[in-house]
């Protein structure tokens, strides 16, 4: 091992440690990087970058957003229920009662502001597109602690046409997506202090309002709730690993004076206080309301559904085996405006050798790192398999397939196995090519003929 590779694992090792709450990676370039959130003279680089990624990836988001000037999709159950809540007094019956109010009301405010059209609809889903790269930066310095790993992650978030698709149309996921990868930025930053319970509530309260959005946002929060009750039960038992280092996943001494009301406060309460009070613009403080509303939304996703021709399976979903096609529409003789919802291939299969990595990793050496991007890949990605759910679309794998960049992150640049750092950015050139490919049937307002659809469709069911 080189004197530089002995410096990188020396710095990693004194990162880790849970009484360190600096830490320092050397980056492409050689220099030095502190860790995010905790040095407050870096705090003003950290918001520096994240306004930039945010204003740079809204302004991309944007370029054709309000084509088609048409309600798209799933857009016909969202936008009504959306004006809806714009009418005087409680609405009777209550549109789309099988999802709970906070999506709805950003959409709402937006035809308020900018008119009952395309705009009106689609301009909220931009700006939480945005947040979701935003915090997909955030999550990647809290994992990796050095800016050139974050970047790349954000980059390969956009590049991800999924981000992208579900960034542009007037439905509910995007918005879910944002908040639960803020609360998990917020979770990572906190698993490694000592005193987690400010980056906890955090959590909690993004969480909370995730779930205010759509519930499929509690499954993030489900996930954090496990990790720390699994930790808090080993150190009941008083176990250890008997080669234990500072980047084992589990430490004995985590978190001296967190509390179950601690735990309770952020995971539980926080939470549950930030999901009932998007109920209140709607019912006022009427608890039976509430608890109504909570039943119907339950019988609703509970119960049967008929088929529908883009419906696939929760197993299928990482192999990109079947999408959605929100728009494919004629224009012309050979002119067509499409939009498919798949994914990036050129990053969404690498991702699955880079997840395999991260679960060797975790296995082998017990890194912190590896286990928490696998926890948050594996959770809200496997919990559709226990839901007595009927139906099931690609789109529920968005916020699996959004953390399983950081797995291809993490494999170009963690481990002592880790390629040369110029390999990663090599993936994230090689990943847009895949990206500009699949804008003639991402962007509406682009167009596609027929020969580039048929060349674009590898398998017989993409179609």
């Amino acid at each position: 091992m080189t004197s530089r590779r002995k410096k990188v694992q020396r710095d990693r090792s004194q990162s880790a440690a849970p009484s360190t709450e600096l830490r320092a990676t050397e980056d492409s370039g050689g220099a030095a990087v502190e860790s995010p959130f905790v040095p407050q003279n870096q705090a003003w680089k950290i918001v520096a970058i994240s306004v930039a990624i945010f204003v740079v990836a809204h302004l991309a988001l944007m370029i054709g957003l309000t084509t088609p000037d048409k309600i798209n999709f799933d857009e016909v159950h969202y936008v009504p229920a959306a004006k809806q809540l714009l009418e005087p007094g409680v609405p009777n019956p209550l549109l789309n009662p099988m999802h709970p109010p906070l999506a709805k009301q950003f959409m709402a405010l937006s035809i308020r502001a900018f008119g009952d059209n395309s705009l009106g609809w689609r301009y909220p889903s931009v700006v939480f597109g945005a947040l979701a790269i935003v915090a997909m930066y955030l999550c990647g310095l809290a994992l990796f602690a050095a800016q050139g790993p974050a970047l790349a992650t954000a980059l390969l978030t956009f590049l991800n046409q999924m981000v992208f698709v579900q960034s542009r149309i007037a439905m509910l996921d995007i918005y879910t997506l944002a908040f639960d990868l803020l609360g998990v930025a917020a979770f990572i930053h906190g698993i490694r202090k000592q005193k987690p319970e400010i980056a906890f509530a955090l959590a909690g309260l993004a969480f909370g309002l995730a779930t205010a959005c759509k519930w499929s946002g509690l499954f993030p929060l489900g996930v954090c709730i496990a990790i720390v009750a699994v930790i808090r039960l080993m150190q009941g038992w008083r176990t250890s690993f008997a080669d234990a280092n500072a980047d084992d996943w589990y430490q004995p001494d985590r978190w001296p004076e967190f509390r179950y009301y601690h735990f309770a406060v952020c995971l539980v309460l926080v939470p549950a206080l930030a999901y009932y009070v998007t109920y209140i613009p709607l019912y006022g403080l009427s608890i039976g309301d509430f608890i109504e509303a909570q039943r119907r939304i339950f019988v609703e996703n509970s119960g049967s559904h008929p088929p529908h021709p883009y419906m696939s399976s929760w197993p299928s979903w990482p192999l990109l085996m079947r999408p959605i096609w929100f728009q494919f529409d004629k224009l012309a003789d050979d002119r067509f405006q499409a939009i498919v919802f798949l994914g990036n291939p050129l990053i969404l299969w690498p991702a699955l050798v880079a997840l395999g990595i991260c679960l060797r990793d975790w296995i082998v050496r017990r890194r912190a790192d590896a286990f928490l991007i696998l926890a948050f890949y594996l959770g809200p990605w496997l919990a559709w398999a226990a839901l007595p759910r009927t139906i099931g679309f690609i789109y529920y794998y968005l916020p699996s397939a959004t953390i399983a960049t950081l797995a291809l992150v993490y494999a170009f640049t963690q481990g002592e196995r880790a390629p040369p750092r110029w390999m990663l950015w090599t993936f994230v050139a090689a990943a847009s090519f895949g990206f500009v490919a699949m804008l003639p049937i991402s962007v509406a307002s682009l167009g596609t003929s027929m020969e580039t659809y048929r060349r674009l469709m590898i398998f017989q069911s993409w179609i």
